[in-house]
């Protein structure tokens, strides 16, 4: 029997958490430091566990999905040439900013792959398939600074023309040195493709989406009003955040690439923003209903209730998941926004935007007001990030299925009680919408007594 290479054994000694994956000289190499880097927190039980024992509870290891992805896609990034066909996708970064970096994604395939970049259409894929197409995605870099979007060299010009396509681009990209592999051990980070330093970039096939080229070219329509023209016309979301992200919208002096992270929640503050205005001239909603989803080990319950426009989202992470990596607290977060809206930025981040950004469409839609309340429970089968896209779309969904229809508050009480785990009474405490709703209810009952009691004494007086 042949001797195991030297390097296998080092790279599963210095990297144990995936060594039984690393049974050749080939896949060692791909995965040794420095090529690939890994971030292990101090005292990590992933080091005992190696993706075999489950010791986190995580129904799958989210650094094995990783691997075994990263390793289906490792052929065909090999060269320091790279064709294929962008969805279209960019990513523009936030380290460094004002100078930043920027590029295109790049599959390593020719074709329609549209789909990459467009979580509109991800809904009900599970945790394999998106690491899949999400790991294919490699970020064609090269450093600039943000205001160069006023006024482009020529990467950038063909990063912006493939941005505002509308259909996938075939690009042709050279990097310095082959596309740098990298693993995160780290539940904050989304799956990322590899990462390679752009020389030169050539694009071909692009057809031009009109309604972005319309904005790009209109340099004294302000961003805002950008982003709300392309929703009117039906332009996703994604895609907007896309061509904001670029900053190919905007009074042209003050033009900015935007990096991804804030362009995702800007747009859906701006779109929400604008709908809620419209919201507000509604009549309100006259009666209680419940709309369910469940998907990737979450399950969401979104309540409209009679009342004026008032919004609150809670999120509760149980013990091994994601943003709660403890074995025995429940963290639980939430924000919440009365008829005045709120002055500052939500603590629980861009899924708090998104969120309302799927409502208040809903209440557009119907034409009605209401006060909206989103519970959402996180469990352990909820093993990596995959985007602030999950809060969005998941509502969405929630709010196609027809609602349960409640004609009191005792029933919504009684119903929200029997759907999670985390105890009622914990999400009564750490609910304004809840514990004004029960305050009003006391309060009725009260007054009811009082006009009932004074009935009585009319009576026996006549």
């Amino acid at each position: 029997m042949e001797e195991e290479p030297k390097i296998v054994k080092l790279a599963r000694k210095k990297i144990p958490w995936v060594g039984h994956v690393i049974d050749d000289k080939r896949v060692a190499q791909d995965l040794l430091p420095p090529d690939v880097t890994y971030k292990v927190p101090e005292r990590s039980i992933c080091l005992e566990c190696r993706g075999a024992r489950n010791l986190c509870g995580k129904k799958q290891c989210p650094i094995v999905l990783k691997v075994f992805s990263y390793l289906k896609v490792r052929p065909l990034i090999e060269s320091d040439v790279l064709r294929g066909s962008s969805p279209p996708g960019v990513f523009v970064g936030r380290i460094g900013y004002p100078k930043v970096f920027v590029g295109p994604l790049i599959p390593p395939e020719i074709g329609d792959t549209g789909a990459y970049d467009t979580p509109e259409v991800w809904f009900g894929w599970n945790f394999g398939d998106i690491i899949d197409f999400r790991l294919k995605m490699v970020r064609a870099c090269f450093k600039t600074e943000v205001r160069k979007a006023t006024n482009p060299d020529r990467l950038l010009s063909n990063t912006i023309e493939l941005a505002i396509s509308s259909t996938p681009v075939d690009a042709e990209t050279r990097f310095r040195k082959p596309p740098k592999k990298v693993f995160l051990l780290d539940d904050e980070v989304q799956p990322m493709g590899p990462l390679g330093l752009v020389e030169d970039l050539q694009i071909s096939s692009v057809k031009t989406d009109r309604r972005l080229e319309k904005v790009f070219y209109d340099t004294d329509m302000k961003a805002s009003e950008a982003v709300l023209e392309l929703y009117q016309k039906g332009v996703p979301v994604s895609k907007i955040q896309r061509a904001f992200s670029m900053g190919i919208m905007g009074v042209g002096k003050d033009r900015r690439l935007v990096p991804t992270r804030w362009s995702i929640t800007a747009v859906d503050s701006i779109i929400s923003n604008h709908l809620i205005d419209r919201v507000k001239d509604f009549p309100q909603l006259d009666e209680y209903r419940i709309y369910e989803v469940n998907y990737l080990d979450n399950r969401f319950l979104v309540i409209f209730m009679p009342g004026p426009w008032t919004y609150e989202s809670i999120e509760v992470w149980f013990p091994e998941t994601l943003w709660n990596p403890t074995h025995d607290s429940i963290f639980v977060i939430g924000d919440w926004e009365g008829y005045q809206g709120r002055r500052n930025y939500a603590r629980m981040g861009g899924c708090y935007y998104a969120a309302r950004l799927a409502v208040t469409e809903k209440l557009v839609k119907e034409k009605r007001q209401a006060t909206v309340l989103i519970l959402r429970e996180a469990h352990s089968g909820y093993v990596m990030p995959v985007g602030v896209w999950f809060v969005r779309e998941s509502v969405r969904r929630a709010l196609m299925n027809p609602p349960l229809r409640f004609e009191d508050f005792k029933e919504v009480i009684d119903y929200i009680g029997g759907r999670f785990r985390f105890p009622l009474g914990e999400w009564i405490k750490n609910s304004r919408i809840l514990l004004d709703a029960l305050r009003q209810e006391k309060l009725s009952s009260f007054l009811g007594d009082i006009k009932t009691n004074r009935g009585r004494n009319s009576s026996t007086a006549r």
